[in-house]
This record gives C-alpha cells, structure tokens and sequence, in this order.
C-alpha cells in the first residue's frame, strides 16, 4: 500500500510565537495595543486582541504555506469589503501594507467576529437554512474571483478525496467499513464527473467552528477563516458545510431543507445535486482519514484535530440507513423545489 503522507501543510506544525513576542510584533506593525488571548488553530498561531474599543485577530501563518496562497487568503477578502458581507475585514500595517514579514514569518491582523460559534448553538431548521443561504452568498461572492494561486492543491479539497486510500488504516477500526465504503462511491460516481461541474474560487470550510451566529441562535451572522479556500468544483463547497448540517434523526430530508434553501440563491443543476451525498460521504472521508493520521503524527493537538469526529461517525452512521434510491429521485427532480415539504424515508 502506498504510504500515508500529508501535504507539508498539514503535517507542519504551528510556528512559535509567544505572547511577548505577539504583543511586541502588533504594537510595532500594527500600532496594536490590548488584552491577548490564544486561539486554537490547525496550522497557524492566532492571537485575539482587546482594545477596550475593538477586537481584533493577529495570525501567523504557517511556514508550510506558501506566500502567494497567504496573499490569495487576504485578496479574497479585500474582495469581500464592497460587497457587505459578514467576513473578518483586513487591517493595514502601520505603512500600509496588507501584511507584514517578520522573522517569525507572515503577520496579518483581522477584525474580530464575535458572537455564539455555530458548534455551540442547538441545531434548528431555521438556523440550517441561514447556513445554506449564507454558504451561497459567499459562494456567489467569489464566483468572479481569481489568483493565481487559486488552484493550488490542498488534501481537505474533497475533489481530491480519491488519494485517501492510504489514509484508511488510521481510521478507527469501527469507522474503516463505513469509510471504505464512501471512498469506493466517490471514485464510481463522483470522480469521473466532477471535471465537468462548474467551478469557481471557494470557502471549502463552512464548519460549525467557522461559522458565527446570532444571540437566538436563529440566523448566521458571520464567517471566519478563508485557509482553505481553492478552487473547486462549486458543488464541493456546499457538500462540505452541508456535511455538518444534517440531522441524524432524519438525513434525507436535512439535506434536502438546506440544499432548497441553498439553491435560492445559487441554483445548481441536476449534475451538481445528484452528487450532492456522495460528495457529503467525502468530506466526512476527507475529516475522518486527516484527522485520524494527524491526530496519531501531533498528540499535543489531538483533540483540536478530532474535534468534529464524533459529527463525522454519526452522519456517516445514518446515510448507511438513507434509501440512496429515493433521494437521489428527489435531488434530480425537475420540481426539486417542492420537494421542501416532503419528508423522505
């Protein structure tokens, strides 16, 4: 079998910067001055910062990232500002810079989003479709934009699943059937239509960690870190943060809700929805196969690596139960729309 190997991106572990070290580089580059506090991250250092008046994020990128793939992060978003939507805005260097280069490596400061994160509201259907139709707004947000590192390759782009074999001997052993099982689907079905779909500059990382909503819970009112943005087929987008919205008690009809609520904004053809569980199957394939590996390679950080794991072996536990048949009749529907009030069994 071939051998398990990360992408130097993944398996790099989060530079050194200390709160000293912090302080002095966002006072000297930012003019930044206030209360720290460290964020957890997956490959970068992330500092919040109290002003008494705003709050902001100080991030260190990590020295596997390339510069040019730092600079398609911060251009995606300085693409964002006239448009309104609720993402981190970009805040210029003391001289006007985008970013800073220091010896610890690249610095960037971003407002701070605050409210309730999506994992540690109650999930409702109501708050669902406000993902759906947040998803598709940032989605038609970047459809008309380009870098020339947007291509670049990255493991959690579920386009890619198919070089995750080797991956699956760090699954657990309870998961590995189910999971062998999404990769066989998603090299039948999914793979060899997938070059064909529309494809555009996306988010790839709509995950209940990213994803800020209002004090009732009921609507989203913000999104967060753009680190795996690329571009992929725009399919892949909404499979991945559908993958952390369907109800295990009912899946069928979750996915539906929020893929009717999505395609009010972005409607996707029946190609793009026929594809839609498969490709939902990978990204639980894509967090189950990643974080496992990385989970065994960086103990220290295991349990931010496993966080979404547990989500992961449910929902991959309940589409075993789905009849596959019938949904896939309602998602290439011609009248899909209507099929918002029908529950699946």
């Amino acid at each position: 079998m071939t051998e398990a190997r990360l992408d130097p991106i993944l398996s790099t572990a989060p530079p050194v910067f200390s709160e000293a070290e912090a302080r002095d580089a966002a006072k000297r580059h930012f003019g930044i001055t206030g209360d720290f506090d460290a964020l957890t991250s997956e490959r970068d250092v992330n500092w919040r910062i109290d002003t008494g008046a705003a709050r902001y994020v100080l991030k260190l990128a990590n020295p596997a990232e390339p510069p040019e793939v730092t600079d398609f992060q911060i251009r995606a978003l300085l693409h964002f500002e006239p448009q309104g939507l609720p993402v981190p805005r970009v805040v210029r260097t003391r001289d006007n810079k985008t970013e800073a280069v220091t010896p610890q490596g690249r610095l960037r400061l971003l407002t701070y989003l605050d409210g309730v994160m999506l994992h540690a509201a109650p999930p409702s259907t109501p708050l669902r479709r406000s993902v759906a139709q947040m998803n598709a707004r940032i989605t038609k947000a970047l459809a008309d934009f380009s870098h020339p590192a947007a291509a670049h390759v990255l493991q959690w782009d579920i386009q890619h699943a198919s070089r995750l074999e080797p991956f699956l001997r760090d699954v657990p052993e309870h998961l590995r059937g189910l999971a062998g099982k999404a990769l066989i689907r998603f090299n039948l079905e999914a793979a060899p239509v997938l070059p064909g779909l529309p494809r555009q500059v996306c988010h790839a990382d709509l995950n209940p960690h990213n994803v800020v909503v209002s004090a009732d819970h009921q609507s989203v009112t913000g999104v967060l870190d753009f680190g795996d943005m690329v571009l992929t087929p725009r399919v892949c987008d909404l499979a991945v943060a559908l993958a952390y919205q369907i109800d295990t008690e009912n899946p069928a009809h979750s996915l539906i809700d929020y893929l009717a609520a999505y395609c009010e904004i972005v409607p996707l053809s029946p190609d793009e929805r026929a594809l839609v569980p498969v490709l939902i199957e990978a990204r639980w394939l894509t967090t189950l196969c990643i974080a496992s590996h990385r989970a065994k390679e960086q103990p220290q950080n295991a349990a931010y690596i496993n966080r979404n794991v547990p989500l992961t072996a449910a929902g991959l536990g309940a589409f075993a139960q789905v009849d596959r048949a019938a949904l896939q009749d309602r998602l290439t529907a011609r009248d899909f729309a209507t099929t918002l009030t029908q529950r699946l069994p």
